[in-house]
């Protein structure tokens, strides 16, 4: 949608019995967390359905759930992937990969419905803890794994290098 590649087919997709996944290819245009994957299929979804009701017609697409869309950026990625019975969910012999929500944070008060939390009103600040193939890299709020700092300054690196190579003058605050 950012790119101009138009309106995503949600619509024709759910009516065929098509479940997407979620996911991003261009974290240069928005971010790519899930909670706005989530957020964005979500409200693009319910904004479709009601166009058609403005427009006088019946008969109206079932408007997503919260539960679908957390399917949508768990379950139906690692399905699009073939990753489904390594990851995706809880279950005995699949990989330990979990992440733990802080539902007390003053952004989702006062809790009434998880998945709706989840979808509707949560973003990166709540991921307490992250575990990937049972390994915790993020405990109580702070990453345990990798050198942040270094990362940091490889990403700039490399910004330069394109910004340099394609003779772009780099302003970080042009309009």
């Amino acid at each position: 949608m950012t790119m101009r590649h138009g309106t995503p087919r949600i619509l024709k997709a759910l009516e065929y019995g098509l479940h997407p996944s979620l996911s991003s290819d261009v974290e240069c245009t928005m971010t790519a967390d899930f909670f706005t994957q989530m957020r964005a299929a979500f409200t693009l979804q319910r904004c479709l359905v009601n166009d058609v009701a403005l427009s006088g017609q019946s008969n109206l697409p079932e408007l997503l759930t919260s539960r679908a869309v957390i399917r949508f950026a768990t379950v139906e990625g690692a399905k699009c992937l073939r990753l489904d019975r390594k990851v995706s969910s809880i279950a005995p012999g699949k990989e330990a990969d979990l992440i733990l929500l802080d539902a007390t944070a003053i952004n989702v008060a006062p809790l009434n419905f998880v998945p709706g939390a989840v979808v509707t009103l949560m973003d990166r600040s709540n991921v307490d803890t992250v575990m990937v193939a049972g390994n915790v890299h993020k405990w109580r709020g702070t990453l345990l794994a990798g050198e942040l700092a270094k990362q940091r300054r490889e990403l700039e690196a490399t910004r330069d290098y394109i910004f340099d190579r394609a003779g772009i003058e780099q302003d970080i605050f042009r309009i």
